[in-house]
């Protein structure tokens, strides 16, 4: 068995080690999330942390883990008497991300079904971290249906089990952790949200710091043995002093005017629903827990925040994490007055946590971030914006008061709820919530004999399949032969997530200011849809004479929206080359991962300017796509009253569809959804 590395040897990361000791103290803070990027000891803290944990009595012999004390009455192997129990150490559960949803809450135990005739239950890891710590590596990675039975059971104490045929439900507290790097795609703001505190963590830029982790590290790896016990003192005073503040917690108050800041922070901070209320309670009074005291005070409750408030005030995965604490400072004093919070050494001072970086107009946004008065719906956007604009033609020649071929970023428009824009047929892809799938998980459509190992038995399907043949297998008594032969595996079908590559025109024909700006509030609105249905994004631009992959295919939308807010605009319309640079990532991609259908979205006025042919060059570029059954849209972005619907033709040599910026807001037309199919054919149908 390895020996892990020690909790106190750790180096820096004093709020996640903090963040995780106050979930030790009191498993009611409700788990912790910790953010961060790759090789920050994020796992290595969490394993650590089990070495830490009281022991636990058990009831012996019950694979539940019930307390001795006071066993949970519908314990499936209850009723247990009082009398023999054991004591062991609390266990940390890992659940991988590849996991079942059976391995997680249990299941029929199928040989038992077959062989004995009896409904026996298998428990899952939620029965063996009761009591314990449930550790979730990359749970940003791990399935949405997974996800919500895992938090549904964290935030119940008990897991519920209703399938084939077996009726169960058992308790399942635990300390959930979860560890994620945002990079790799974030959690839904409604599942964050179920998470206790949360901690944001990064690599020292300290040489001195970063000397000694790799010291430890290396001593460790050498000599696990011999480092654990020269830091077996440490462990053993905080082992004592969570035992400590665990008798301690029951006497600690939590005062009237901690509970006013208390509600006064959340209000400030506009946090919905009453949850951030309740675990900055249980968190002030776990911290004053563990300092020793019985009151809580302002510093307790301000730490709290810093805490339990940063991923609940975010409206969007693109809103920057972090709080406010000049804000929060404010706050506590106003609605507080008898203790002052210590704000000296409580980690940086915040300045980059974005909290006021969303209205920055961006380089070259103009005064005040605000479009030129002369922008409007004159004129289909053919030229450049007027002289006194400062803006690039379409042939990129410098304008009056302008720069020559290019004009500085425009920020974005509000973003807006878009279509649901799915891809036609059925696939195979990973679990999501966009396109029909045959998937692991949901609704049970049919039956068929199982390609390799069993996963998800269709028992009715095996009781036909086996019983034409009882007489010939002399079967006797009660009991069903049943052969392999007879095994039916279950299809399901469910949704995938698809890989949503976007095509965005950045030419000079795009690049009215107000136009722009729609275009790429209108970008942002579809990767916030791709966000909240578990897609992979890319970007494509294309502007002047080439076309630039600004973000390859990634699970991290908020990364193209940083690139998008940055996009700028100006100079010809190559969009051959935009279009040719896409079906190569596509290419790439498709060898990368097979099994995820693409939908690539182009937005464009249409118009194709750029390189000799332009027009020609762009039409067979985009035969390709309807080639290869790529499903595709295109969302056009010309404005005016004289238009020449050269996106709808262009739509229709991709083999796709076309959508108005107006079309794609899904309160215009509500509930329509547009399937695009990869033939040239759609279908609309009202949802």
């Amino acid at each position: 068995m390895s020996i892990p590395f020690p909790f106190t040897a750790v180096v820096g990361q004093d709020d996640l080690r903090l963040a995780l000791l106050l979930n030790a103290v009191s498993p009611a803070v409700g788990g912790v999330l910790v953010r961060g990027e790759k090789g920050t000891a994020k796992s290595t803290a969490v394993r650590a942390l089990s070495a830490l944990m009281p022991r636990v009595d058990v009831v012996s012999g019950c694979r539940f883990s019930c307390d001795p004390d006071s066993p949970d009455p519908g314990c499936p192997d209850g009723p247990h008497t009082p009398g023999a129990f054991a004591s062991r150490p609390a266990r940390m559960v890992e659940l991988p991300v590849g996991a079942s949803e059976d391995r997680l809450v249990g299941a029929l135990d199928i040989e038992r079904a077959l062989a004995e005739g009896v409904k026996a239950f298998e428990p899952g890891l939620l029965a063996d971290a009761h009591r314990g710590i449930l550790y979730v590596d990359e749970v940003n990675l791990l399935h949405d249906h997974l996800v919500d039975l895992l938090l549904d059971a964290a935030a119940m104490g008990a897991s519920y089990v209703e399938r084939e045929g077996v009726s169960v439900r058992h308790a399942s507290k635990f300390l959930l952790v979860g560890t994620m790097n945002p990079e790799e795609g974030e959690l839904r703001p409604q599942l964050l949200d179920r998470f206790g505190l949360t901690v944001e963590v990064a690599a020292s830029r300290e040489p001195d710091q970063r000397v000694e982790v790799v010291r430890r590290r290396l001593a460790h790896d050498d000599d696990p043995a011999g480092f654990a016990a020269r830091w077996a003192d440490e462990e053993a005073a905080v082992r004592a002093r969570i035992a400590a503040a665990r008798e301690l917690l029951p006497s600690v108050r939590l005062g009237d005017g901690a509970l006013r800041q208390i509600a006064a922070t959340c209000a400030a901070f506009e946090v919905d629903g009453m949850r951030a209320d309740i675990v900055m309670a249980r968190t002030a009074t776990a911290l004053a827990a563990w300092a020793g005291r019985t009151d809580v005070l302002a510093e307790d409750v301000r730490q709290a925040a810093l805490l339990a408030l940063p991923h609940r005030r975010r409206r969007n995965p693109f809103d920057a994490p972090g709080l406010d604490e000049d804000k929060l400072d404010e706050t506590l004093e106003e609605f507080g007055g008898q203790d002052e919070p210590d704000g000296g050494g409580d980690g940086p001072d915040g300045d980059g946590d974005g909290d006021g970086g969303d209205d920055d107009p961006g380089p070259g946004g103009g005064p005040g971030g605000q479009p030129d008065p002369d922008d409007g719906p004159q004129g289909d956007g053919d030229a450049a914006a007027r002289p006194e604009t400062g803006e690039a033609g379409e042939g990129g020649e410098p304008q009056p008061g302008g720069v020559s071929g290019e004009q500085s970023p425009v920020r974005a428009a509000e973003p807006f709820r878009t279509r649901v824009l799915s891809v036609p047929g059925l696939g195979e892809g990973a679990a999501g919530r966009r396109s029909r799938a045959r998937t692991e998980h949901g609704r049970t459509t049919g039956a068929r004999r199982p390609q390799g190992a069993l996963t998800k038995l269709h028992l009715a399907a095996t009781v036909q399949a086996a019983a034409p043949h009882q007489r010939a297998r002399g079967r006797s008594g009660r009991g069903l032969v049943v052969r392999r032969d007879d095994l039916r595996q279950a299809t399901r079908e469910g949704r995938e997530g698809n890989l949503v590559l976007f095509v965005v025109d950045a030419s000079g024909s795009m690049a009215a200011r107000q136009r722009m700006g729609a275009v790429k509030g209108a970008v942002l609105s579809l990767l916030l849809d791709a966000y909240q249905r578990r897609d992979k994004v890319g970007l494509v631009t294309f502007r002047g004479t080439a076309a630039d992959v600004a973000l390859p295919p990634t699970s991290s939308v908020d990364a193209a929206a940083v690139r998008l807010e940055s996009l700028p605009t100006g100079g010809r319309t190559p969009l051959a080359a935009g279009l040719l640079r896409a079906h190569e990532v596509l290419r790439v991609e498709r060898l990368r991962d097979p099994a995820r259908r693409a939908l690539v979205v182009v937005v464009t006025d249409g118009r194709a300017t750029g390189g000799p042919e332009p027009v020609a060059l762009a039409s067979r570029a985009a035969r390709l796509f309807a080639a290869d059954g790529v499903a595709s849209v295109v969302v056009d972005c010309e404005s005016g009253p004289v238009r020449l619907g050269l996106a709808g033709r262009l739509a229709g040599e991709l083999g796709g569809t076309a959508v108005t910026l107006d079309e794609l807001r899904a309160d215009s037309i509500a509930g329509l959804v547009k399937d695009v199919q990869g033939s040239g054919q759609h279908n609309r149908r009202v949802a």
